[in-house]
């Protein structure tokens, strides 16, 4: 029978952890870190890397934290979010703050096992189809919910507006992408037929220059060849 022990490596050097409910409770705020420590206890259950310089959540980033119930990421350099930076702490996950970074876009995949509440206020937000639907399905944060803007947008109207107050309104950034595609394959589209027609219109002229001038050398021939001749420009005619 195979018995599985959890192994719980001590407190990272760089910071300072205590006991939380049995458990333990990592502090690692402002210590000027620009990645994620990988040697974390396993059975850290509060996370603070809040105030340091990480630039990217990369894919697994916390799968061996199985019981992490709080993640802070406030005021980093946050830019990245990788599809999988949250695997294995998805269903045990209560609170999730990104506030205060850099990030611009993140991909829906990345938190769509999310069931944390989410903080993802004062960020450089481009406000797409790809962000509407990232949020779809999220648990936001009702204290910061108005704080998520569009510093930039696929609209220009919206930019700098609060994300919330420009979907309440009613606006749908990815009925704005479908139109936007469907014109672009429209225009494609008729790029291409143009060419064709082009093609062609030169191709028939080019030939019929060719029968003409073909036909004007038989006329100089004598009269037995250019007879012969004259019937074979007539079939090709």
């Amino acid at each position: 029978m195979l018995v599985f022990v959890e192994v719980v490596l001590p407190c990272p050097k760089i910071c300072h952890c205590a006991e939380k409910n049995g458990m333990t409770a990592v502090h690692c705020s402002s210590h000027n870190l620009e990645e994620i420590p990988t040697d974390l206890p396993g059975d850290t259950v509060s996370l603070f890397l809040d105030s340091n310089r990480i630039a990217k959540i990369p894919n697994n980033a916390f799968k061996d934290l199985s019981h992490l119930q709080e993640l802070d990421l406030s005021k980093n350099s946050i830019e990245i979010i990788d599809i999988g930076a949250f695997n294995g702490v998805a269903e045990g996950l209560r609170l999730l703050d990104l506030s205060n970074n850099h990030i611009q876009s993140a991909p829906k995949e990345a938190f769509s096992k999310l069931k944390a509440k989410i903080r993802l206020s004062n960020n450089p937000w481009h406000c797409e189809c790809a962000l509407q639907e990232a949020l779809r399905e999220l648990k936001l944060d009702p204290e910061t919910v108005n704080e998520i803007s569009c510093q930039t947008s696929v609209q220009e109207e919206y930019a700098g507006k609060p994300l919330i107050q420009v979907l309440d309104s009613g606006i749908n950034f990815c009925n704005f992408h479908h139109k936007t595609t469907d014109m672009a394959m429209f225009v494609t589209m008729f790029g291409w037929f143009t060419m064709v027609i082009s093609y062609v219109v030169y191709y028939v002229r080019h030939n019929q220059e060719d029968a003409r001038r073909h036909l004007e050398y038989l006329k100089s021939l004598p009269s037995t060849q250019l007879t012969k001749d004259f019937d074979t420009v007539n079939t090709v005619l």
